[in-house]
């Protein structure tokens, strides 16, 4: 599913100037249209270089350097955070202008809590272990050669993402962490919010000693920009993509970089039989209510025959009472009859919004089942009290992260101890469940020898 912000970059690169054919009006928006791109390309080359030389510097600074740098960084995002505010109510009004769903609108939204959280989470991140020297693991030929694998930066990472610019300051302080230059390129609806948070980010960098080129903003609109960033092999070590499908696919389809996928969410939560009711009722309004516009959270409800008719009936009409419009299949509209009717694209769907589909299965196996046809492996909970279910749901379900008798919400690199993340990670390469400071690392091997040479 094409999310709302991808679209609307989709559009950014769709969109022309109506004009006569042939008019003068029509040949000089071309021009505009090429500067625009020619500027866009330079703004990508002078920032990567930047970035890429702020890497060499960024990836032997010691932990107190990085460490002073993260909680200054959070003290001027609280002390700034008037300004971000008002950047970020120019954004809001626009995307409000535009007709934005109130799912997009949370997303994009900035609230003096919000900035406070995120100025936590880079003072949680500068509390974490230094990733950067770690050795993994050492040992000794029967030659004499020693062998360390010792973690190091990447280098440069770009991250493209959507409608949130909580992300901004998220990317940035992992990325100095982890001792990496990070190019952001945030949404056009979210501009303003990002060049104040990043103005404010890069202002408290020159006092540590941290190189003012390690966090920069791709300011340039169009989706031909991210095309052309995608292609700078040369100067970008990695790319990470956070968003919806379509802008997660684009990336992947036509980057030139090395990318950690993020993922879409389509979450379950199955209640089986032997399932506590208030428990699971707990679980299933926080999974789908609490935020409903993030990934985590959970878009099918699967229900054992067997509980239905003591859970759904009570259970629905509270979803009802906090706005969630319920899609059943025929069974759980026996207990759920106001609940529009399920279709198959239901079962696929991301909603990120106040939408549940809800099925009744006959049993654990084919709960299982239907995740393994729907689920995007992100993030399934199983409510039981049956050990033995529970041990086969956490063993056959494949997602980054499973859960027994807890929320899907609980996805999330400040919840997993991360301090924050880059994102949710589904694929299985390097990289997978919430994108913390050892997966923005790689690995280098240190030998050393005595003279040694290979026969």
């Amino acid at each position: 599913m094409m999310s709302e912000v991808g679209s609307r970059m989709d559009h950014e690169c769709n969109t022309r100037q109506e004009t006569p054919r042939g008019g003068n009006e029509m040949r000089d928006n071309g021009g505009a249209r090429g500067g625009d791109e020619m500027r866009g390309r330079e703004e990508i080359y002078q920032k990567a270089l930047a970035a890429r030389e702020a890497a060499w510097v960024l990836a032997t600074l010691p932990r107190t350097v990085k460490d002073r740098a993260l909680n200054d960084m959070a003290s001027a995002l609280i002390d700034n955070s008037e300004a971000i505010l008002e950047a970020n109510g120019k954004d809001v009004d626009q995307a409000k202008a535009s007709g934005a769903s109130k799912a997009f609108l949370d997303r994009l939204l900035l609230t003096p809590k919000r900035i406070e959280d995120m100025a936590k989470g880079l003072r949680d991140v500068a509390s974490l272990p230094d990733p950067v020297g770690e050795v993994v693991a050492t040992w000794t030929r029967p030659n004499g050669l020693r062998l360390e694998k010792v973690r190091v930066p990447f280098g440069v990472i770009a991250i493209i993402y959507e409608a949130r610019p909580n992300v901004t300051a998220d990317a940035a302080g992992l990325a100095l962490k982890s001792g990496n230059a990070v190019i952001l390129r945030g949404s056009s609806t979210t501009l303003a919010s990002n060049k104040a948070i990043v103005s404010t980010l890069v202002s408290a960098l020159g006092p540590s000693g941290v190189p003012a080129g390690s966090v920069q903003l791709i300011e340039s609109p169009g989706h031909e920009v991210v095309g052309d960033l995608l292609k700078r092999r040369d100067l970008i070590d990695v790319v990470i993509p956070r968003g919806g499908a379509g802008l997660i696919n684009m990336v992947v389809e036509n980057s030139r970089i090395p990318v950690i996928e993020t993922g879409v969410g389509n979450c379950h939560v199955f209640v089986d039989s032997s399932a506590d009711i208030e428990m699971a009722r707990d679980i299933v309004i926080n999974a789908k209510c609490q935020r409903p516009a993030v990934c985590n959270a959970m878009e099918t409800l699967l229900v054992h025959e067997a509980i239905a008719p003591a859970l759904l009936p009570d259970l629905g009409e509270k979803l009802r009472e906090r706005g969630v419009e319920l899609r059943a299949c025929p069974r759980a509209k026996e207990y759920l009859p106001y609940a529009k009717d399920a279709t198959e694209s239901d079962w696929e769907t991301e909603f990120l919004d106040l939408i549940l589909a809800v099925k009744v299965v006959k049993d654990v196996g084919e709960a299982i089942s239907h995740i393994r046809r729907y689920g995007t492996k992100h993030s399934e909970a199983i409510v039981t009290r049956d050990e033995k279910n529970a041990r086969r749901f956490m063993d056959e379900v494949d997602a980054a992260a499973v859960y027994v008798n807890a929320s899907t919400r609980f996805t999330d690199g400040g919840e997993f101890g991360f301090g924050a993340e880059m994102g949710i990670s589904t694929q299985k390469l390097h990289a997978r469940g919430p994108i913390g400071l050892p997966e923005l690392t790689t690995i280098k091997y240190k030998v050393y020898g005595q003279g040694h040479v290979r026969a």
